[in-house]
């Protein structure tokens, strides 16, 4: 049975995010496992756009950093100033302090100021100082990237990667879509007129009933065999880990409450075993994970040969 709910959110993302509504179901699983997105496009297709649209859907705190070379892992996280008056130190808080976080062309930033944000994408707190501070819940990083070819790019470290539950690619408009973007303008007309349909609370709510999401141990054993294979494959330097394994269980969960379902099927996993796994995987031409067009072929070829439960 379909959540009112969400498909109020989809419906108002769709109002500006004009291209593959797939696109807009996989920003929600992301969202509602409790992961992170990597949006990687050429640019202009509308990364930017699709998260600015998700987060101005859902009222909640949005903050966005734009990632230059020049950027420290302090104008992440945050600064503590001297006051004068008390005499004492005062942490001002960064704008990694929000719900959702926006990470504009990450790849244009140095590793250094990329670490800043694996606490916070790992555990949701960050260290500072001798003192751990909570983030609030939801708490969810959008980042985009150009592929790495483009100049002034870096490599994301594997660790990075690892943190990103999904690793999404948006493509060109269909030829009606993109003709409606010309007309209308949504970017510029309608974001930012777009008015919250769902609060952080029912945010949250969601996110706690779909860790309860029913997944048959024929489907566990599925995802167990899929990552065994990637351990093992000819073609593959590193496999998925353990934490691979639990996000792509985790994103299952997610997509089954995205469609209405209170269980998980085993299309579910064929679906998103490439976006949520491609880029944990590293092949043995491309040390550095660059061509995410390898890696899925390779995943391809692994869901090709493994038998799905019936």
């Amino acid at each position: 049975m379909a959540n009112p709910q969400i498909d109020r959110l989809r419906k108002n993302i769709g109002n500006v995010f004009l291209g593959d509504v797939r696109s807009i179901d996989l920003m929600l699983t992301a969202l509602f496992g409790r992961g992170h997105v990597l949006i990687e496009d050429v640019p202009g297709v509308g990364k930017t756009v699709l998260a600015r649209a998700m987060a101005r859907s859902i009222d909640c705190k949005f903050t966005r950093i734009q990632l230059t070379p020049d950027l420290l892992p302090s104008d992440v996280i945050g600064v503590s100033v001297f006051n004068s008056q008390a005499q004492t130190f005062d942490f001002k808080p960064g704008p990694i302090f929000a719900n959702i976080v926006l990470a504009d062309e990450i790849n244009r930033t140095t590793p250094r100021t990329q670490s800043a944000l694996l606490e916070a994408m790992s555990e949701e707190q960050v260290s500072i100082e001798n003192q751990t501070l909570p983030l609030k819940r939801p708490f969810m990083v959008v980042a985009t990237q150009n592929p790495f070819e483009f100049e002034g790019t870096y490599y994301l470290p594997e660790n990075q990667l690892d943190r990103f539950l999904l690793r999404i690619q948006l493509g060109y408009p269909g030829r009606t879509a993109e003709h409606r973007i010309l007309t209308t303008q949504p970017g510029r007309t309608i974001l930012d007129q777009l008015k919250p349909v769902m609060s952080a609370a029912e945010v949250v709510e969601i996110q706690d009933k779909t860790a309860k999401t029913r997944m048959d141990s024929l489907i566990v054993d599925y995802v167990l065999d899929l990552a065994d294979a990637t351990r093992h494959h000819e073609q593959l330097h590193l496999g998925v880990s353990p934490r691979g394994a639990l996000a792509l269980t985790q994103a299952c969960q997610a997509t089954a409450v995205v469609s209405g379902r209170d269980y998980v099927t085993p299309d579910d996993v064929k679906t998103l075993f490439i976006p949520c796994c491609a880029h944990r995987v590293v092949s043995k031409t491309y040390l550095h994970n660059g061509d995410l067009a390898a890696t899925s072929r390779i995943l391809q070829t692994i869901l090709d040969r493994i038998p799905a439960p019936r």
